[in-house]
């Protein structure tokens, strides 16, 4: 195995040929020698060569984030210290914007603007917790007699960190920034098919001054590279986003080190459009929080329920403006929907609406693989919109992460408030109503972590991000995240004037 030894991680190419893993600080090949090619959703062709990472240098990474939590300065760093570094990273982030949003964009085929988006959020997460960290700190309790109670917040350990396909930079921020924020240090294991990015932040995190062995990435499989990291008896947490089987997986094999999981999974969100609601915004509500990512969003709301009375004038306004959205090249501006990520996931895609089709559902547009002039080679699906269906329909029940929508109709709000929750998933939600009564008693029976009022946006740094039942537990993005990366030490002190026998021998 080479190893290309840079000690400060002076600033690298963004974009380049070949991406390596970051162990300990240093890029480094694989130690089976072996790479892999990462390709452009959007034209079918190859991007770069990543190393791909083996179980041995999984372990060289669990090795190298231990001797860095139980032995370096990082965990011991005053908070201070360490947010001036999250500030820098997020600064040289912003110096590198145009950079990144290009390499995201090659790397995943989702369009100019959500990549622009997501990149900005990836640099605000930083920010956050840099503000965030300094005042997250213990307690100081009231006790009886002369004791004395505080408590005070420690660093949970080595944590391992496994980032999804659809949001790679910004789900790696989600994850990196808190963890880094609390003193721990992290072992990432990006998705083999968006890699890129990844690697990139971790080489901004060593320039910004991070000390080695704190931020590492091993790519390779999720069942050699991620399994092995959730079995280690070295790592102490797990982070996951993805899907609820692997979710399921990853908690089990995780219990049996006892390890803290966080586990952010699949959705199926209800959007619930009142009579009263301002139609215009609703529609273009709607569309948004369907079609944006190309659908391959954990919170897409892809069951939309519409009240019987103003059905017929919504859908034909949805379905005009669903008609007037522009695939194509992700570097035009004015391109709404982007590529879907892979060959297989488009097969999936079209697979449930077949299924919906067969079920007796109606396509009222989409509902077929698109083919765009000049990316013939690029994974396109259009924008669908799926009606007559029923909660018995898989269309209704599973999650899709495509463009595809679902339909129906509801006459009051008990009723809709029953199918919304009728779902095992419970991640996003969102009402759309003029009523400000009605809107918070809604919301308050939405058996949903996210609940959007009259607003198409799920998220902002500051903001839980997380769901119930099998949409996973924990929450990301926001000041209590902090409290998944510390363990609460409590120090109780006893300062009386005489010594203490209680067993009066």
């Amino acid at each position: 195995m080479s190893t290309v030894k840079e000690k400060k991680m002076e600033k690298l190419e963004t974009k380049r040929e070949m991406y390596h893993l970051i162990i300990n600080g240093e890029r480094a090949e694989s130690s089976s020698g072996e790479t892999f090619a990462t390709y452009n959703p959007a034209t079918g062709e190859p991007v770069a060569k990543v190393a791909k990472g083996t179980k041995e240098d999984a372990e060289r990474a669990v090795q190298a984030a231990r001797h860095a939590f139980d032995y370096g300065k990082w965990r011991h760093f005053p908070v201070n210290k360490r947010a001036r570094i999250l500030n820098k990273i997020a600064s040289i982030m912003r110096s590198r914007f145009n950079e990144l949003v290009e390499l995201e964009i090659l790397d995943t085929g989702k369009a100019l603007s959500a990549a622009q988006g997501q990149v900005m959020q990836a640099i605000e997460d930083f920010e956050f917790y840099a503000s965030a960290i300094v005042s997250h700190r213990g307690t100081v309790n009231n006790m009886p007699g002369a004791f004395h109670n505080f408590t005070e917040k420690e660093p949970v350990g080595v944590c391992a960190q496994i980032i999804p396909w659809n949001y790679p930079l910004m789900m790696a921020a989600w994850k990196i920034a808190p963890a880094i924020a609390a003193g721990c240090s992290v072992i990432v294991k990006p998705a083999s098919l968006t890699p890129l990015t990844c690697i990139v932040l971790a080489e901004i995190c060593h320039e910004a001054g991070v000390p080695e062995g704190v931020v590492n990435v091993v790519t390779g499989s999720g069942s050699e590279v991620g399994n092995y990291l959730v079995e280690h008896p070295l790592v102490d947490k797990v982070a996951f986003t993805g899907s609820t089987p692997v979710g399921k997986d990853i908690m089990e094999k995780a219990s049996k080190t006892l390890k803290r999981v966080t586990l952010e999974l699949g959705g199926k969100s209800p959007n619930i459009i009142f009579e009263d609601a301002d139609l215009d915004a609703a529609v273009d509500g709607a569309l948004f929080g369907i079609f944006y990512n190309t659908g391959q969003s954990c919170e897409a709301r892809s069951r939309l329920y519409v009240h019987e009375n103003i059905y017929d004038q919504f859908m034909e306004k949805f379905v005009e403006k669903t008609k007037k959205l522009k695939l194509g090249n992700p570097f035009d501006q004015g391109t709404h929907v982007g590529a879907i990520i892979s060959r297989e996931q488009l097969e999936v895609i079209d697979g449930y609406v077949q299924s919906a089709i067969q079920d007796g559902a109606t396509v009222v547009t989409g509902g077929k693989e698109a083919k765009i002039e000049g990316f013939e080679n690029g994974y396109w699906y259009e924008p669908t919109i799926i009606t007559n269906v029923h909660h018995g329909m898989k269309v209704v029940k599973e999650e899709i992460f495509g463009p595809v929508v679902v339909v129906m109709k509801f006459s009051d709000e008990k009723e809709v408030i029953k199918l919304a929750n009728d779902s095992e998933y419970g991640l996003g939600s969102a009402i759309w109503t003029k009523d400000h009564a009605r809107a918070l008693r809604v919301a308050k029976q939405i058996q949903a972590g996210i609940v959007m009022i009259n607003s198409p946006f799920s998220a902002f740094p500051g903001t839980p991000f997380g769901g119930y039942k099998q949409s996973g537990f924990g929450r990301e993005l926001c000041v209590e995240t902090l409290d998944l990366y510390t363990e609460t030490k409590s120090i109780l002190s006893y300062y009386g004037s005489r010594p203490l026998n209680p067993f009066g021998v």
